[in-house]
């Protein structure tokens, strides 16, 4: 049996905590760039490993930074004065049985299909410089991918919890509300730049977003505050419409001064603030399950671009929100669950230190049936892992 263990906590949800704090990073911005285009880097040489060689070799493409390159903003379009440098980072098997693998091709080639799809007015050739800094694995790490079960990689810890709350919930569906094709289409001007910050404080949700406007669309000041106030309506009646907090209110570029022209309004010429304004690096942007939620424990792993076979620094962190979702799922009398993860390097994945829920039970529920059930999950969980890394090798379970 593996060593498991489910515990009772007394305290409340974090849905009834008077003060709540939510984040989400949009698409574009640069931890979010990072972070996705690492994890695709991650896929496609996953896929190439298992063409070539039928087993995903070893590599972590964990290690990234977007330096921010330069811009001049103008009502009516500016201009790239200075490209992006995006440096890919960290370990990859460039050799095996004789056969090279063209790894730095393949991390630029992904790299740039990820922006041209995600970043409407970022040109991959001419916006971003690519710099490969991946190296070839260490002997021992390698040896890990050719054991009978892949042993961690790492001594390593993780944390996951279901269900999120309606703070956490709506504001990821905000962010991907201004980021959706239909939103585009109404307001073009809203670049892929946004990032969202909620505040509950008893009831009432108070949301801030920065949202980076696309300059060629805007024709001078007046008409940027103008769209900015009809954004802000068609953003404000969504949240109405999708949540049922007593109050709610939402703000949009709070650094804006009207009467500053270029200097009191938000703008960029690509929709992203890695243009010119701020940098990116991986683990920075949103957990696993879509928000950076103050409230709750998180790891300190960043989940994308590691492997998907050996890396409990992300299998385990993707792992234990998917079985806190399941646990909380299928097991009644379940307020609020936490699942808890510990590794040790060179150990079976399946076979972890310790797997253990951290449950808060509604009250009169049964815990002894909730125990027993609890700990089913957990041990069927775990023996499918390799479903789960399989998985993970397709890019079935989003990181950012």
């Amino acid at each position: 049996m593996r060593n498991t263990n489910v515990e009772f906590l007394a305290g409340k949800p974090v849905s009834e905590h008077e003060v709540e704090i939510v984040e989400r990073k949009g698409v574009g911005h640069p931890d979010s760039i990072c972070d996705a285009i690492m994890e695709r880097v991650s896929i496609a040489l996953s896929r190439e490993y298992l063409s070539r060689f039928g087993v995903i070799l070893h590599h972590n493409i964990d290690k990234a930074f977007l330096v921010a390159g330069g811009a001049e903003v103008a009502f009516g379009g500016g201009r790239i004065t200075e490209p992006m440098r995006l440096i890919f980072g960290d370990r990859a098997t460039y050799r095996y049985n004789d056969e090279e693998v063209p790894v730095p091709e393949i991390a630029v080639t992904t790299a740039r299909a990820w922006i041209a799809e995600h970043l409407r007015f970022v040109d991959p050739q001419e916006h971003v410089i690519y710099d490969v800094q991946i190296k070839p694995g260490s002997p021992e790490l390698v040896d890990i991918f050719h054991r009978e079960v892949p042993g961690a990689n790492d001594t390593s810890a993780a944390v996951g919890y279901a269900p999120l709350t309606p703070t956490e919930l709506i504001v990821r569906q905000v962010e991907n509300l201004m980021n959706s094709r239909t939103f585009k289409q109404e307001f073009p001007e809203a670049g892929e730049d946004i990032k969202v910050m909620g505040f509950r404080h008893g009831n009432r949700l108070s949301l801030t977003a920065a949202v980076a406007f696309v300059d060629r669309f805007i024709e001078g000041e007046a008409h940027y505050f103008r769209r900015k106030a009809e954004m802000r309506e068609a953003v404000y009646d969504f949240v109405r419409k999708h949540t049922t907090f007593d109050e709610v209110t939402l703000d949009i570029n709070t650094l804006d001064v009207p009467g500053r022209g270029l200097g009191g309004v938000y703008l960029s010429v690509t929709g992203t603030s890695a243009e010119s304004g701020d940098s990116g690096q991986i683990g920075r942007g949103n957990r696993v399950n879509g928000v950076i939620a103050v409230n709750r424990p998180m790891g300190t792993e960043a989940a994308a671009g590691k492997n998907p076979v050996s890396h409990v620094g992300k299998i385990y962190t993707i792992f234990t929100h998917v079985v806190a979702a399941r646990i909380h799922e299928e097991v009644r009398g379940i307020r609020e669950v936490y699942v808890w993860m510990l590794s040790q390097i060179g150990a079976p994945i399946d076979q972890p230190k310790i797997a253990a829920a951290q449950i808060i039970p509604a009250p009169g529920a049964r815990k002894a049936a909730i125990r027993r059930q609890v700990l089913e999950i957990l041990e069927r969980e775990l023996a499918a892992l390799p479903v789960l890394t399989r998985e993970l090798a397709e890019g079935r379970y989003p990181v950012v």
